[in-house]
């Protein structure tokens, strides 16, 4: 079975080896350190931690200031607060001056649980994605996680970074290497491309190695930056296999099905399917019934090459 890692705890323990190699480095909390796991960062360096409270709003002003200041800031919380609850707050203090805070959030989609609507961020990549000037990453597992963090320490200005609660199977071996603004390919294919990102690129890879035994040869990229997204990647899918479908924990409007589908529009139009939340919130649940309830599975992916496949043919 592969081995399940948590993205949260690999991004807690990158700031603190970034931490260690970088004094300027500060990292704010809205008192969900447990649960963002920026609480190894706050151990190690407790004069360059500041939990802010149940204050989303403060905590973007605090960092913006930091940032000013010349501070590398990195702020978490979950990602129904930021950019859910301060938008206002991240658009004018972040994105409009350009500053170099790093916003990682976690808890993103509906695979957080029981917590309920209340608490799943479904709309949180096309308000990220709105911002002009932020890049926004979506990793697929936890050695993406680590590797994401350290680019976005390493290139100056704004930063979205969503990741999830549950722990995911590792899909990349230690030798990986994250390139900003690169999709990657996790399975050559020339029937049709599948495009995921996050949580969905596990399901993507399980529908191909199924959908396979079918006779259909799937591609599937790894979307891992949403903004800059990879437009020459997602030309070359479309131009030689015919057909994609795009899959993620998000709504469906908005996020990388809206994304891709502009590149697709633009520049090489194919048939395309949608696999993500359609106009709804979520309801409480366990993680694995709610992802089966509102599509976000390896057979709903399935579904949508088949019905793809057949317009690409028909």
């Amino acid at each position: 079975m592969t081995q399940e890692v948590s993205l949260r705890e690999a991004y807690g323990k990158t700031l603190v080896e970034l931490g260690k190699e970088n004094p300027n480095v500060v990292v704010l909390d809205a008192d969900l350190s447990r649960s963002t796991m920026t609480h190894f960062f706050a151990r190690e360096f407790p004069n360059r931690f500041f939990d802010c409270g149940i204050a989303e709003q403060n905590m973007v002003g605090i960092a913006a200031g930091l940032a000013v200041s010349g501070k590398l800031a990195f702020a978490s919380t979950f990602a129904v607060f930021v950019p859910g609850r301060c938008f206002d707050q991240v658009r004018m203090s972040i994105a409009q001056p350009g500053l170099n805070v790093k916003l990682v959030t976690t808890h993103g989609g509906i695979s957080i649980g029981e917590d309920g609507t209340s608490h799943q961020a479904i709309e949180d990549l096309a308000l990220a994605c709105s911002l002009p000037g932020f890049t926004v990453i979506v990793p697929a597992d936890a050695i993406e996680t680590a590797q994401a963090v350290r680019v976005a320490a390493a290139n100056y200005g704004p930063f979205y970074i969503r990741l999830c609660r549950p722990k995911l199977p590792l899909v990349y071996d230690d030798d990986y290497h994250f390139v900003l603004g690169k999709a990657v390919t996790m399975r050559r294919g020339k029937d049709i491309t599948i495009i995921a990102i996050g949580i969905m690129v596990t399901a993507a890879l399980e529908a191909a190695d199924n959908l396979g035994r079918e006779g259909i040869d799937c591609r599937v990229l790894n979307m891992p930056t949403l903004k800059p997204v990879d437009e020459a990647a997602i030309i070359r899918a479309a131009a030689e296999t015919g057909a994609i479908v795009t899959a993620e924990e998000h709504l469906e409007h908005g996020g990388l099905g809206s994304v891709v589908a502009r590149v697709v529009a633009k520049y090489q139009p194919v048939p395309m399917e949608f696999v993500a939340i359609k106009d709804t919130y979520a309801q409480s649940g366990k993680p694995a019934e709610l992802l089966h309830r509102y599509g976000l599975t390896a057979k709903d992916i399935e579904q949508a090459v088949r019905a793809v496949v057949k317009r690409k043919s028909g």
